[in-house]
């Protein structure tokens, strides 16, 4: 797949010769509702015989146009996530806009000719609440007025699922709760976290459930406070673990949040490596536990319904 960063005032001659079907949206999470669009526009390249292009943005348009700081905005999907994502769904060409004041000034023509027309669009597919400005006068209704019978629009419906529409929002709203299930579900892959291993307290170890704390990246969304089973890759192996995302209130009060991860059966030294944590299923909430012991005993139980949980998939 081919990456072309676009930023304004961009040079046309980024972009490469040949009609496409392009794909729009923000897409984070890439979820099963932008699946559906990305889906309709590889079908739609393949009709036409061009190839399939998608365009987001960066950043996350709440940061420009409601001036939301960039420290308080978490991603479902790093955009290096993301990318991999539309090349797994099939697209050929991924443009990434940079968000800036002269985009977000745009009205909408001008940034259907240099968005739309200018990256040769055959078809513009996105789904039905996609907007490219002023939600008011730049909606999927109006865009045929835009773009003058110059490219075809696709509008696509919202993948419900329990009759509720399938959104960024929705799944953000489960790993808030803990519910990972759902979220898978929603999502159509496990949500996973990017990280790097740094050194930790060492507590784990003095239980006899040795852990690697984590490091995730900036601006990733991490799940509730609780217990998981993960799977977690790294070193070219995928490992079963038992996850905790909390603040270790056993051994303290008024302590950070850490994620630490009890990885089954392995027992490399594995300081600064990169990982990727896969999230299977939630097992319980934090706990304050009276003493170590009592801690113990739980983890004992914890480490079993791991082990039993992966045995069954």
């Amino acid at each position: 797949m081919q990456i072309i960063k676009l930023e304004e005032p961009f040079d046309k001659a980024q972009i490469p010769a040949g009609s496409v079907v392009l794909a729009l949206g923000f897409f984070d999470g890439v979820h099963r509702g932008h699946q559906a669009v990305i889906e309709t526009a590889r079908q739609e390249a393949r009709k036409r015989g061009v190839k399939l292009a998608i365009m987001t943005l960066t950043p996350h348009p709440s940061i420009i146009f409601q001036h939301v700081p960039p420290e308080k905005v978490t991603y479902l999907t790093s955009l290096e996530r993301k990318l991999q994502l539309f090349a797994r769904f099939g697209a050929e060409i991924a443009y990434v806009v940079a968000l800036n004041s002269q985009v977000s000034k745009m009205g909408p023509q001008e940034f259907v000719d240099k968005y739309m027309v200018g990256l040769h669009a055959q078809a513009i597919v996105a789904g039905e609440d996609y907007t490219y400005g002023t939600e008011k006068i730049a909606n999927m209704e109006l865009l045929p007025q835009y773009a003058q019978a110059r490219f075809a629009v696709i509008k696509v419906r919202h993948l419900k699922q329990m009759g509720q529409k399938i959104s960024s929002t929705r799944i953000r709203t489960c790993l808030d709760h803990g519910q990972i299930t759902q979220a898978n579900h929603l999502l159509g892959y496990c949500y996973e976290n990017d990280g790097v291993i740094v050194h930790g307290k060492q507590v784990g170890r003095t239980l006899g459930f040795p852990t690697i704390n984590i490091s995730v990246g900036q601006g990733e969304r991490l799940p509730a406070e609780g217990i998981y089973a993960v799977k977690v890759r790294l070193l070219g192996k995928t490992v079963d673990g038992m996850a905790s995302i909390g603040r270790n209130e056993t051994f303290g009060s008024n302590n950070a949040p850490t994620l630490e991860i009890n990885l089954l059966d392995f027992s490399q030294m594995v300081y600064g490596e990169h990982v990727v944590v896969q999230w299977h299923q939630y097992l319980r909430g934090q706990v304050k536990f009276p003493n170590a012991q009592a801690l113990i005993v739980q983890l004992k139980r914890d480490e079993k319904n791991v082990r039993a949980y992966f045995a069954a998939k």
